[in-house]
């Protein structure tokens, strides 16, 4: 046990992956005997983590005075408002959030924790060098909760293809449309049948947009509760990360840990992720950073190898989710971190 307590800055109540990491983080470092928090006023405090941004940057310069240390934990940045149209609202929204975490990133962190190689050097190329040290720690699941043992197989009659994303809202329809032409490849390759089952929330607008293929059904679920994911990601043969860029999803984590191998394109921090054994990724062909349609045909041929040869990449996925992505093991690293 830790003299002092931690505290996490601010407290969310999403559904998104910010929230669940600070769920789990309490969860891990509850079971060590240290106290997690979300009060900025106490004077136990050993460390504050910043977990996204915060308007309240003036009790950030409180604790700062107080001589507290303070990490950040860096997800990435807003960028679709810059390519896509996505309304006056939102573009001032994202550049906001965007500098506000700049802020905190160069007057204010102590320390900084990227989730993802890709983040940090993302990060460093738009807003330059901070004088703090910084590291990167992948996002942890919890490896008994998603897990591969269960009674959901993935059906014999078709292929399903898993898409599991926070929201498709804020200029992300190429993301959704690359997902749904994956699904229709495979098909036309295949000459089977193709389910994209997609948990997520989208406008409708977007939705009634999208073009409807022969051979592939869409299967759209909206936002499910967490405890539903382990069994539809056992349920598919393919885990398709649709987000272009995205700085460390939990959704590819918790598929691998259930033994759902992931196909996806090489952006992001989807290759560092997947690795050599967590499944397969594909060049995207174009310049996604202007959300250009992508050249399929590498993707398609990598979901054709993993579905030909499922028992190899399952197991492959779960041992790799097993080494490299504990939720223990993550929060042990936070707290090496916060207490050095």
């Amino acid at each position: 046990m830790t003299n002092g307590s931690i505290c996490l800055f601010p407290k969310l109540n999403s559904t998104g992956g910010p929230s669940s990491f600070q769920k789990k983080l309490t969860t891990c470092l509850s079971q060590e005997g240290i106290e997690v928090h979300f009060d900025l006023q106490r004077r136990d405090i050993a460390a504050v983590l910043v977990v996204g941004g915060s308007s309240h940057l003036s009790q950030l310069a409180s604790v700062k005075k107080r001589g507290i240390r303070i990490v950040q934990r860096l997800d990435g940045m807003n960028w679709l408002h810059k390519v896509n149209k996505t309304g006056l609202r939102h573009y001032l929204r994202s550049e906001w959030n965007n500098a506000v975490l700049s802020t905190i990133r160069k007057k204010y962190a102590d320390f900084i924790v990227y989730q993802s190689q890709f983040t940090r050097e993302w990060w460093k190329k738009v807003y330059g060098e901070t004088p703090a040290p910084d590291t990167v720690i992948h996002n942890g699941v919890d490896i008994d909760l998603f897990t591969p043992t269960g009674e959901e197989k993935p059906p014999q009659d078709h292929l399903r293809v898993m898409v599991v994303e926070g929201s498709f809202y804020g200029g992300h329809q190429r993301d959704l449309l690359n997902a749904l032409d994956f699904a229709r490849g495979l098909a036309d390759r295949l000459k089977m049948p193709v389910e994209l089952v997609i948990a997520s929330r989208a406008p409708q607008a977007m939705l009634d947009r999208l073009p409807v293929y022969e051979n592939v059904h869409l299967n759209w679920l909206g936002i499910v509760p967490l405890s539903d994911i382990p069994s539809l990601d056992r349920s598919a043969h393919l885990f398709f990360p649709a987000e272009i860029n995205a700085a460390c999803p939990n959704s590819v984590i918790e598929a691998m840990a259930c033994g759902l191998p992931v196909v996806g394109f090489a952006t992001g921090s989807i290759p560092e992720l997947v690795g050599n054994d967590g499944g397969l990724t594909a060049p995207y062909g174009s310049d996604y950073w202007k959300l250009e349609a992508p050249q399929l045909d590498e993707l398609v041929e990598a979901g054709m190898e993993i579905y030909h040869k499922q028992d190899q990449y399952r197991n492959a996925a779960r041992e790799r989710a097993i080494t490299y992505f504990d939720m223990r093991d993550m929060a042990q690293r936070y707290l090496e971190i916060l207490i050095p």
